[in-house]
């Protein structure tokens, strides 16, 4: 992968790279803001402001720019999260202008008009009530709001309904102003691309309203809580989580842990999935996950099981751990880890998707884009005492927290709580 890089004299960064063959183009714009911005007061604010960007600007009615995008059998679309917000749209090579136009005139100009900020409060509320019928998305949720009760990576991307139901148009205009700024944006597109074509656009799009000045200091790292929440509901499964600190998504280390993952839940090879689902029925879903922030991370542990079983599944996941602390893992799983990433690398790469979110997302959060030659010589280069030195810092390193939703538990859970693996 061959990528090219222009900063914009608004301040914002272009990256683009051209894959031969595709005849379709995906192009996002970055945004440096999410939850964690936001006071107490205000979360859900970057959730709720990007909801109204796509109510329209002064030159384009949320009307057309829907049936600009059916039109063309292309769509636009966009998310939160606690560190960025991405506005992304993918259509054919030779209507990227009109798909980088708009996106352009949406973080550039958006109306915010109030009669939009009164209709879209309550598509956002009907939002944050879908996601609470969902278990397997609110646990992950409460997990944060559970290891970081007092720090904003503990709040919620979306926000509570209180805080939404009384946040005021200027609060969320205030958001906009102050973040979607020109050296806060990057502008990423793969595909069907010309970089100068991409860059032009997109100079004629943002202008202005650059603000030189570190917008976010994340600081030191925020100590984990080891704690034990259980919420009772009443559906079939027991939905929890079981994580501890992990590391910030430039540590060095994360290609190590990316490998640790892989082989601990992160396939159907796995030892969790073997363990807990193949051989002894205990669970449908069982996997783990590392998610990286700007100063530190969250390592965790998913399972959906009925009830009865939340105290088996637990103690071999509490086994498993143990034996990855303190035996390590083999050369033949290893190598099957760095097989299982290379691959997957390759093929995403080969998707314009999955390439633009890399070229964005490097840019923005790590300021740094690394080829996939470069990012497979990284994962080659692990060695075995990597991951256990990694195992040891992470799965060994900070308290354990637990949080349950579903029904009743049989069993107290309470001694899986605290005390590193």
């Amino acid at each position: 992968m061959g990528y090219d890089r222009t900063v914009l004299p608004s301040g914002v960064r272009v990256v683009s790279e051209r894959l031969e063959g595709a005849r379709s183009v995906s192009i996002g714009a970055w945004v440096g803001t999410g939850s964690r911005d936001e006071s107490a007061d205000l979360n859900g604010a970057t959730h709720f402001l990007e909801h109204l960007l796509f109510k329209g600007t002064p030159s384009r009615s949320a009307l057309e720019i829907a049936q600009s995008f059916d039109a063309i059998g292309g769509d636009i679309n966009a998310f939160t999260t606690r560190e960025f917000t991405c506005f992304h749209a993918r259509t054919l090579g030779e209507d990227l202008r009109l798909a980088l136009g708009t996106i352009g005139d949406l973080v550039q100009n958006a109306s915010l008009a109030p009669d939009d900020v009164e209709a879209e409060r309550s598509v956002v509320l009907e939002e944050i009530a879908m996601h609470e019928d969902t278990p397997d998305d609110i646990v992950f949720d409460v997990f944060h709001e559970t290891i970081w009760p007092d720090h904003p990576l503990g709040r919620r991307v979306q926000g509570l309904p209180g805080t939404v139901e009384q946040m005021s148009r200027e609060a969320i205009a205030g958001f906009f102003h102050r973040y979607y700024t020109g050296d806060n944006i990057v502008v990423a597109a793969s595909g069907e691309v010309d970089h100068a074509q991409v860059v032009n656009l997109v100079d004629a799009a943002v202008r202005a309203r650059s603000t030189p000045r570190s917008i976010r200091a994340p600081g030191a790292p925020p100590p984990v809580a080891g704690s034990l929440v259980v919420h009772e509901r009443d559906i079939e499964q027991a939905h929890l989580v079981y994580g501890t600190q992990g590391i910030a998504r430039s540590d060095g280390r994360r290609w190590a842990l990316g490998l640790l993952n892989v082989i601990l839940g992160g396939g159907m090879s796995s030892r969790l999935f073997q363990e807990i689902r193949e051989k002894r029925g205990l669970a449908y879903a069982i996997s783990s996950g590392h998610l990286g922030y700007s100063e530190t991370g969250v390592f965790n542990i998913y399972a959906g099981c009925s009830t009865e079983n939340v105290g088996e599944v637990l103690s071999i996941i509490r086994e498993q751990l143990g034996v990855i602390t303190t035996s390590g893992i083999t050369e033949e799983e290893l190598a099957r880890a760095v097989g299982h990433v290379r691959g997957s690398l390759v093929l995403s790469m080969e998707e314009p998707g999955a390439a633009m979110s890399h070229l964005g997302k490097s840019e923005l959060c790590l300021g740094e884009i690394l080829t996939t030659r470069e990012m497979i010589a990284r994962v080659e280069a692990v060695t075995l005492d990597d991951v256990r030195r990694v195992g040891a810092d992470v799965l060994a390193g900070a308290p354990w927290s637990l949080v349950v939703l579903g029904p009743a538990l049989a069993v107290d859970v309470s001694s899986f709580v605290g005390a590193a693996a």
